[in-house]
């Protein structure tokens, strides 16, 4: 975490001057720089009052006031703002006493430093829920966005997509990382980008894709590695984490991850560490991470292929995307978009009734999403010597490339027959056929096509590789 976290500070009150500056270095190694300290309880009720705190500590045994005589007070006055009372002994009746009164948690100083650490945390994750639920009943009725300036990159005009936009920019400031889910093509890039905009961090947003990835590699890609790591690293290298220092990593496809990727990712994101490889040095992270998959993560923990603590983890905001297919009025507005995309690419004028195609393409289920949208209008942009996109052409370019019905896409397909010659064909010669034509299809899209034949993105991309 950079030495400005958490966004607002915590303060910590002992009269143990040793203490504050002891336990203050503690916080400061494990990433949570932004910590104020004061000896005098006598003051703190005024230091509250004079700015925003995520957190209190307060010792339990002070001169002038005890924690417990704090706790009611700084309850009434600022009830979001968590209160961990810390006590040199481990006293039963005292630390329920406190919880009674108000405070979220009791520390006793001689325990594990990474037991304070955990509930210093804690407090912060608890502190920044509840502004969260304050922002959203805040937002609840209003219509506009007060930055819409961040999603200027997503063509849309659907209200779930508008409503997404309102809740990223409730959570966006926060530290926990976000899950994005949805088909693939559905711009999730695009979203993740939005979220790191709206969060106002100052480093950069960096993206890997983890799909075809094996685990080697996955750690040299995030973690980097030092010189001599291994047979030919001749020189060290810096990882994505690092490089996302202040900012936001982006990992996409993370259904993808091995289990042992798995394990590593939960420790960066557990205590916000990491190995380099070749090294037992562990260095800080500040990044903040967004996932992103296409895969459905609860399947894949029910057969064991995706680790549960890991996904309650990446979940700390869960975003869905909706398919192009649930958000029609977003195909004219994307249509126009792409167009505009090809004139530039093909540096010529195209002249287009972008509401006719999209009334024609309203049946249609694009099984690619907004990607395949792209292509399909670059397609027909590229063979288009006139200049005129109409819908005749896009529907030979369905007819010819997905094999549907030219009339209307409301007519439902013929039920596909299967035949065979004199002699059979292996099941690995059906298979291959039965990926090609999918592949095919659907312009060698791998995970639409493994939809269209019922198989994991990860045994296309096999086929292909081997191919």
């Amino acid at each position: 975490m950079p030495n400005n976290y958490p966004r607002q500070p915590i303060l910590l009150v002992d009269d143990e001057d040793s203490w504050l500056v002891s336990f203050k270095t503690t916080l400061r190694s494990k990433g949570i720089g932004n910590v104020v300290t004061e000896n005098d309880s006598s003051k703190l009720l005024s230091i509250l009052d004079s700015q925003q705190f995520c957190a209190v500590a307060i010792d339990l045994m002070m001169p002038n006031f005890s924690g417990e005589e704090l706790i009611p007070q700084i309850a009434a006055r600022h009830p979001n703002i968590p209160i961990l009372v810390i006590s040199g002994l481990n006293q039963v009746k005292s630390a329920v006493n406190c919880m009674r009164l108000g405070a979220f948690d009791f520390i006793v100083k001689t325990e594990e430093r990474d037991t304070l650490i955990a509930a210093v945390r804690h407090a912060i994750e608890l502190f920044e829920l509840r502004q969260e639920n304050t922002s959203l009943r805040e937002r609840f009725f209003k219509k506009e966005l007060d930055h819409p300036e961040y999603f200027g990159n997503i063509i849309t005009e659907n209200k779930e997509m508008r409503s997404i936009f309102q809740y990223i920019e409730v959570i966006a400031e926060t530290s926990r990382p976000v899950l994005i889910t949805g088909e693939s093509g559905v711009g999730k890039e695009l979203v993740a980008r939005a979220v790191h905009n709206a969060s106002g961090r100052t480093g950069e947003f960096v993206a890997l894709n983890i799909a075809g990835l094996d685990d080697n590699v996955v750690a040299d890609t995030l973690f980097g590695h030092t010189k001599g790591a291994y047979t030919g690293a001749t020189n060290a290298r810096v990882g994505l984490v690092e490089k996302a220092k202040n900012g936001t990593l982006f990992l996409d496809e993370i259904g993808d991850l091995s289990s042992t990727s798995q394990t590593k990712l939960l420790r960066l994101l557990q205590e916000h560490e990491y190995l380099p490889l070749g090294s037992d040095m562990a260095k800080r992270s500040s990044a903040r991470i967004v996932a992103a998959t296409h895969q459905n993560l609860n399947e894949l923990q029910e057969c064991g292929q995706f680790r549960r603590d890991l996904f309650y983890r990446l979940r700390g905001h869960l975003l869905h995307i909706p398919p192009l297919r649930e958000r029609r009025e977003d195909i004219a507005p994307l249509i126009t978009h792409f167009l505009q995309e090809a004139e530039i690419s093909f540096e010529k004028k195209f002249s287009a009734n972008a509401p006719e195609l999209a009334d024609y393409l309203s049946q249609y289920p694009f099984p690619g999403n907004i990607r395949e949208l792209q292509n399909i209008i670059l397609d027909c942009a590229g063979t288009c010597t006139d200049g005129i996109m109409d819908t005749a052409r896009v529907q030979r370019l369905l007819t010819h490339s997905y094999d549907y019905q030219p009339e209307s896409f409301e007519t439902p397909l013929p039920d596909a027959s299967v035949t065979f010659g004199a002699t059979l064909p292996t099941l690995k010669e059906v298979r291959a056929a039965l990926i090609d034509e999918a592949l095919t299809r659907t312009n060698n899209n791998q995970s639409s096509a493994a939809q269209l034949v019922g198989v994991t993105r990860q045994a296309i991309s096999k086929y292909v590789r081997e191919k």
